[in-house]
């Protein structure tokens, strides 16, 4: 498998080592789209490289928090991007010119309850949680063949990233829509949320006995608590409750759901831990290391 991964990686290069572009590597598309409930508006932004259509299409990244993840995509990370394997990136954001849409991203990213009904957020009471389903049926449905009617996109090489309560949104997808994508990556997951559930989910994933062929998982993990202190009350409150929720799992939560999915059968784990950064930082250092990943790239 690492034989033909490297060959599928080397055909990129020659495809694309040499491009005819003349300002960027990657060209842009925007598509706009609508929540099943009306109650949330996407932007999704779409880059794709200069370069021709490998034989079985262009692998591809699915990137959360799309509008902070696009911002990140600077010129210098598009070119080595290209350079490194010219992967498709399908930035899916919310309408909005902010980085992110905090209340939109707290309903959309978080497991549904047990009845299925919206429940309140543990960080902020004012916002609700519970609709991975429906926002996972929205990018099965609606944004992939969306993406796929204008990009040949080779569908055995899908990658997704998600950051924090992205993070664990990835792992809610492979836990409960495992062939949805080929490989995943979550940075700092908030595996605290719901006092643990997806941590105990993914334990009963590995006890479950399925089999997998060739699923890669990188999971991501920051070092550092964050420093700044200068909240005004209202941020003040959702700090406290988060730090509160955090330790409803031990320290090592994000190390266990690895070693817990290392232990099924099919899936590849990373853990890389960044000791040198705090929860905020890891967003763009996650997201550069998933570009990687659509090619089958871990290091």
């Amino acid at each position: 498998m690492r034989l033909m991964m490297f060959r599928y990686a080397f055909l990129i290069f020659l495809l694309c080592a040499f491009p005819a572009f003349a300002e960027s590597p990657y060209s842009f598309e925007v598509l706009k789209f609508t929540s099943a409930d009306g109650g949330r508006s996407y932007r999704v932004v779409t880059a794709i490289p200069a370069c021709a259509v490998p034989e079985g299409g262009y692998s591809v990244l699915y990137a959360l928090d799309g509008n902070a993840a696009l911002a990140d995509f600077s010129e210098d990370v598009r070119t080595r991007t290209f350079r490194e394997g010219a992967p498709v990136v399908v930035f899916i954001g919310y309408d909005t010119e902010e980085r992110f849409d905090v209340d939109s991203r707290a309903f959309d990213y978080t497991p549904p309850s047990s009845d299925g009904k919206p429940v309140p957020d543990a960080l902020r009471s004012t916002r609700m949680n519970g609709g991975a389903a429906m926002y996972l049926e929205l990018i099965e449905k609606k944004i992939k063949p969306a993406v796929e009617e204008h990009i040949k996109i080779n569908k055995s090489r899908q990658a997704l990233w998600g950051h924090s309560y992205g993070g664990l949104f990835v792992l809610y997808v492979l836990t409960s829509s495992p062939e949805s994508f080929q490989a995943y990556a979550a940075a700092d997951p908030a595996l605290w949320w719901g006092g643990g559930e997806m941590l105990k989910k993914t334990e009963e994933f590995s006890s479950s006995g399925a089999e997998f062929d060739g699923i890669n998982l990188l999971i991501m993990k920051s070092g550092q608590e964050s420093r700044n202190r200068q909240f005004d009350d209202e941020k003040r409150k959702a700090y406290e409750a988060r730090v509160k929720a955090v330790s409803s799992v031990p320290a090592d939560a994000a190390k266990t759901a690895a070693y817990s999915f290392a232990a099924v059968k099919g899936i590849t784990v990373r853990y890389r831990e960044y000791p040198q950064l705090s929860h905020g930082p890891l967003f763009p250092v996650s997201f550069h290391a998933a570009l990687r990943l659509p090619l089958g790239q871990m290091d």
